[in-house]
């Protein structure tokens, strides 16, 4: 008998080169798809996802299109071998943009737009507002926030842009806000903050003006109603109503991704299997943590799909 299963796609700091090369080679259809989605995008896709290194694949212009593109190509090899329907899907940050796709609500061409917009538009307000992101292991989500709250001031501002699973969460904003509120974590006894290499402060009030200008780009694509049950990070709950979501991508690029609740929501709803389909694991890993009781397995190569497959039942 078949696992209830979901499909879920990563966010930025999956990606490496070479992602999705593997799939490109084994299917005249894989070709295709890069193809399309690079003439979609304007971005020579097949260059970024396969001929860059990581300093370039670092940038946020060129990690956000390329991680939509494996997860789009890892899915396609899937349904090639799986005929059973996911009962959900749901995507970590630029990982959200596959998931809507995967689950019918736009098509993979309007999304390869809508992320090459995205990743400039975030790179741009990192150039404009510098600012910065670190992960708090081992705090309680409520001390994190109170922390934040207590750190944030003008010109200084720190929120939690991700809730990623029980004792890892990430706060970002204002290099002073992050300063203020590593030390006030340290003087709470939280031994663990650590500063991410990335380029802005993703999923704070430092990305409002970016997702005001996203919503430009949103009110151009027709979202249709998912064929698929899709999580959002805004609410950490399912959300049927395609009219919805252009608000919600809008929203999630300046507040937090709620990536524990949606898992736990989606368990709830009966899923035993979580298939993460694009370069890494680093989602099999934070699910493992959110729910061990269920079973996740990574979809990077072809040579995984044995695995999910029997995974599948």
């Amino acid at each position: 008998m078949s696992r209830k299963f979901a499909l879920v796609f990563p966010g930025q700091g999956s990606q490496k080169p070479g992602m999705g090369l593997g799939f490109y080679e084994a299917d005249d259809s894989a070709r295709g798809l890069i193809e399309s989605l690079s003439t979609a995008s304007g971005i020579d896709l097949k260059a970024i996802c396969f001929g860059s290194d990581e300093h370039t694949l670092r940038q946020t212009e060129n990690a956000q299109p390329a991680l939509y593109s494996a997860g789009l190509l890892a899915l396609q090899a899937l349904r090639a071998v799986v005929k059973e329907f996911p009962s959900g899907v749901a995507g970590h940050s630029v990982g959200e943009y596959a998931a809507l796709a995967a689950a019918g609500a736009m098509t993979a061409d309007d999304g390869a737009r809508l992320v090459a917009a995205r990743g400039r538009l975030m790179a741009e307000a990192g150039r404009s507002r510098p600012g910065t992101m670190a992960a708090v292991i081992g705090a309680d989500d409520a001390l994190v926030e109170t922390v934040c709250s207590e750190a944030s001031k003008p010109g200084a501002e720190v929120v939690v842009a991700n809730y990623n699973s029980p004792g890892q969460v990430v706060i970002s904003g204002d290099a002073a806000g992050v300063d203020e509120a590593a030390r006030l974590l340290s003087e709470k006894g939280v031994k663990r903050v650590i500063r991410l290499n990335v380029s802005g402060a993703f999923h704070s009030p430092l990305m409002a003006d970016s997702a005001r200008r996203l919503a430009e780009s949103l009110r151009e694509v027709q979202f249709s109603q998912p064929e698929i049950p899709i999580w959002s990070n805004v609410t950490g709950q399912f959300e049927p109503d395609p009219l919805s979501w252009p608000g919600l991508l809008e929203r999630q690029l300046a507040s937090a991704v709620r990536w524990s609740q949606s898992v736990k929501s989606m368990v709830e709803s009966g899923i035993e299997l979580f298939i993460e389909c694009g370069p890494g694991e680093v989602l099999c890993g934070l699910i493992r943590r959110i729910a061990p009781e269920v079973k996740a397995v990574p979809l990077r190569e072809p040579s995984d799909l044995e695995a999910v497959v029997e995974a599948v039942g």
